[in-house]
């Protein structure tokens, strides 16, 4: 793993994401993600009709998710004619939409499933369904997909945004499926903000921050890659600050949808 190495989600009692927050900015960053999220949350619409803007957050978010995949933004209508990165990022999107309570419970019961469902609703029109929800049979993916998601899912006690850009940066690094794996990243990203409360139905659209920035997005993800600390500190205030512009993307949601 980029940021963490081998072992358990704790190792000696330790917090192996802690280290995290020591990064420049990072802390603060996280700190604004979430203050801008809560402002959505409390708008006005999204006290009683979020559902309305937790449907456009994930269709918005599945167009960009798509686009940053080589994918379209736009499924024809012609039948037969359907992007099929697009569509399997629709169904991810529809998937998670509102903070679907049937992903986010497998996800605390079992991570490692709702990693597998992810995949299968994304990659179904990609590869044989033989390989849907199947991480490549390499004995390093298995390892690091298991401690990330011990970390991820309790095993840490950062900031959720910090936690969300660490899954989000090591599903892209790790490729585990070697199918439709940004798709999945990007998504699980969405899963830990929704699952830990941060964004609890999903109404932020970090996608648009990163694919109007993707040449930078790239870049860092490969920062990350690398495990230097300095790249490490770059990917994750640029997730936090996605997140942050993502809670705006939402608050447009929701005053075009009250007006």
């Amino acid at each position: 793993m980029a940021a963490v190495t081998t072992g358990g989600p704790r190792r000696g009692g330790r917090d192996l994401l802690a280290p995290l927050l020591d990064l420049p900015g990072v802390a603060d960053a996280a700190d604004a993600a979430r203050t801008a999220l809560g402002k959505a949350h409390r708008h006005r619409t999204n006290l009683r009709n979020w559902p309305v803007t937790a449907a456009e957050s994930a269709v918005r978010g599945a167009r960009c998710s798509s686009a940053l995949d080589g994918g379209g933004v736009q499924l024809e209508a012609t039948s037969g004619s359907d992007d099929p990165v697009l569509a399997g990022a629709l169904r991810v999107g529809q998937g998670l939409e509102g903070g679907a309570t049937n992903l986010v419970g497998v996800w605390h019961r079992a991570p490692l499933q709702a990693l597998a469902r992810l995949h299968s609703l994304a990659a179904a029109d990609l590869v044989d369904e033989a390989q849907l929800g199947r991480p490549r049979p390499v004995p390093e993916v298995a390892a690091r997909l298991d401690l990330l998601t011990g970390l991820v899912t309790g095993g840490s006690s950062v900031p959720a945004a910090v936690q969300a850009a660490v899954a989000h940066g090591e599903v892209l690094t790790l490729t585990p499926f070697g199918s439709a794996d940004g798709v999945v990243a990007r998504a699980v990203s969405r899963l830990v903000t929704i699952a830990s409360g941060l964004d609890p139905h999903g109404l932020g659209v970090p996608e648009v921050y990163w694919l109007r920035r993707e040449d930078e997005y790239r870049a860092a993800a490969a920062g990350f890659a690398t495990g230097r600390p300095v790249e490490v500190g770059t990917w994750l205030l640029m997730c936090c600050r996605a997140l942050e512009d993502g809670a705006r993307e939402a608050l447009s949601i929701a005053e075009a949808a009250g007006a």
